[in-house]
């Protein structure tokens, strides 16, 4: 059977439809504010090979990366390949969230469904969520001074999600309820999803897949050929370390594009390492952003793209590496060095950087008692580089980057101030755009957040950020970005104010407050250029 273009289009549509619910279904059921407030979690589809389909727009490091955790999983209960008790059957479902096969950090945990009709395996369906403590040194499951994996709390292996484990999983976390809430969100969602994909499965999903081949073949031959490199670095490996260096090469040949992370830094003793997966989900972000911005979120797509990490370093981690800040701070890093790759590509379009940092908070405390205990995490948005005219329009501007958004990897929401201070004993005391903090330009810069947290009762925080001690680069004659900043006011005292350190994990006492500062996003073009001038 082969589909009119019209019908591949409303099959893609569907598929990620099936992708779309189940996000909505898991934000809608969770108990946790991170995900049914901040969203911060994702759904995707997938083929009986375990081929990505489809995915809803959610997050970018998610996405990327969940394909290598279904392959895992395919691979540990070899379903469809043998039987008996090995395989997942109709209605079961797996979980992992090991770094090491497919996963990112220990908080994403992914739940991977088989579908099964009528003996057959049509494929799967899987969702990834971030919960807020999985065990671990500190609350939250992101300590700043992790060395090793162990450290950042429980490592699941491609596993059965029955009974025992889940009772492995509750009794690992601090908020054992809320992880309870959450996994069944999770079992939930995929329910539905299976539900759904089992009417669309017996369509020709190859075509799918040849589609998305087909136009990102165009889009990268439609490029020069030739070598473009760039470098960048992490501000440090961990609290009080050295900085660590990312370099990437990209070489384009014919209808081949090559990202190269040759020349980057060994993985080192503290958290700031990303597992492979993480590397390809950036490379694959960046792909579809800057290289082919109508290519659709499947496997197909990604045929001629080749990621070369050298194992051991911080682009392709092994164990026993810590990882936290893999995932939301060196993959923030990896889209700014290939993104700077590609803008020495003539006739490419490329974004100043935007804040380079998720700007990480991990607060927790115990509540008078364990029954009370309580963990909140959020990323801070800050600000997006300044844009360069669209090259494909001849009346195209510059346009300014955003002010106060997530950017790249990430796509949470805000939590809202009054579910916050519902959820937690916290009180937001300030809540604005960090004035003068984007990069000046022809299209300036975004700012970047002012925040100011209080803590009303005693805990523990972790801060895990970075462009503290770098700023997000400007493009084109635009000046970078304010670089972020890190404070401590015992007992909201502005005149005892400490500046704290890019990463690190420390107790405060009930009326200290935390203020962040974030990054502004660097300016594009020379801030002297008329308009006339850019046309």
């Amino acid at each position: 059977m082969t589909l009119s273009p019209s019908e591949l289009q409303v099959l893609i549509a569907r598929l990620t439809g099936v992708a779309d619910e189940m996000g909505a279904v898991l934000q809608r059921a969770a108990f946790s504010p991170n995900i049914k407030e901040r969203a911060d979690c994702s759904a995707a589809v997938f083929d009986a090979h375990g081929r990505a389909l489809a995915q809803a727009a959610h997050i970018p490091v998610h996405l990327g990366s969940m394909p290598a955790s279904v392959a895992a999983v395919v691979e540990a209960f070899d379903v469809g390949q043998g039987d008996g008790d090995s395989q997942l059957g109709p209605g079961e479902h797996a979980v992992v969230n090991d770094p090491f096969r497919g996963g990112t950090h220990l908080n994403d945990i992914t739940v991977v469904t088989p579908v099964w009709d009528d003996g057959d395996l049509l494929g799967w369906v899987a969702n990834r969520a971030h919960h807020a403590d999985v065990g671990g040194a500190a609350p939250g499951s992101l300590p700043a001074d992790a060395v090793d994996v162990a450290a950042e709390g429980l490592r699941i292996p491609p596993s059965r999600l029955d009974d025992d484990l889940r009772a492995l999983v509750l009794a690992n976390s601090r908020t054992p309820w809320e992880r309870s809430g959450d996994l069944d969100a999770q079992i939930g969602a995929n329910v539905v999803g299976a539900q759904r994909l089992m009417r669309l499965l017996r369509a020709p999903t190859e075509e799918v897949l040849a589609h998305g081949e087909r136009l990102a073949r165009a889009s990268i031959a439609a490029l020069p050929d030739g070598e473009f490199t760039a470098t960048d670095r992490m501000d440090s490996i961990g609290p009080g370390g050295s900085p660590a260096q990312l370099r990437c090469t990209v070489r384009i040949q014919g209808e081949q594009i090559e990202f190269d992370f040759t020349g980057t830094d060994p993985q080192g003793w503290g958290n700031v390492n990303a597992p492979e997966a993480v590397t390809v989900s950036a490379v694959a972000y960046v792909v579809r952003s800057v290289v082919g911005i109508d290519l659709p979120t499947n496997a197909g797509a990604l045929q001629p793209v080749t990621v070369v990490a050298p194992a051991g370093s911080i682009v392709a981690a092994q164990f026993p590496a810590a990882v936290g800040a893999g995932n939301v701070e060196v993959s923030q890093r990896i889209v700014d060095v290939a993104t700077r790759a590609l803008a020495e590509v003539p006739g490419v379009a490329v974004a100043a950087a935007s804040q380079g940092t998720m700007n990480n908070v991990l607060i927790g405390g115990s509540g008078g008692g364990p029954a009370n205990a309580w963990v909140y995490y959020e990323t801070i948005a800050g600000g997006q580089g300044g844009r360069p005219p669209d090259p494909s329009r001849a009346e195209s501007e510059p346009q300014p980057g955003m002010s106060g958004v997530q950017t790249h990897m990430t796509n949470t929401r805000n939590t809202p101030i009054e579910a916050l201070e519902r959820a937690f004993p916290l009180r937001v005391l300030r809540y604005r755009l960090r004035r003068g903090s984007g990069g000046v330009g022809a299209a300036s810069g975004g700012e970047g957040i002012e925040r100011d947290l209080q803590m009303l009762e005693d805990a523990t925080v972790s801060l895990i950020t970075e462009r503290r001690a770098s700023q997000p680069w400007g493009l084109a004659g635009g000046e970078p970005g304010a670089s972020g900043e890190n404070w401590l006011l015992p007992g909201g005292d502005e005149t005892r104010a400490e500046r704290l350190p890019d990463k690190c994990t420390i107790q405060l006492r009930a009326g200290d407050v935390l203020r962040m500062l974030t990054p502004g996003g660097g300016g594009w073009g020379d801030p002297t250029w008329s308009d006339a001038g850019l046309r």
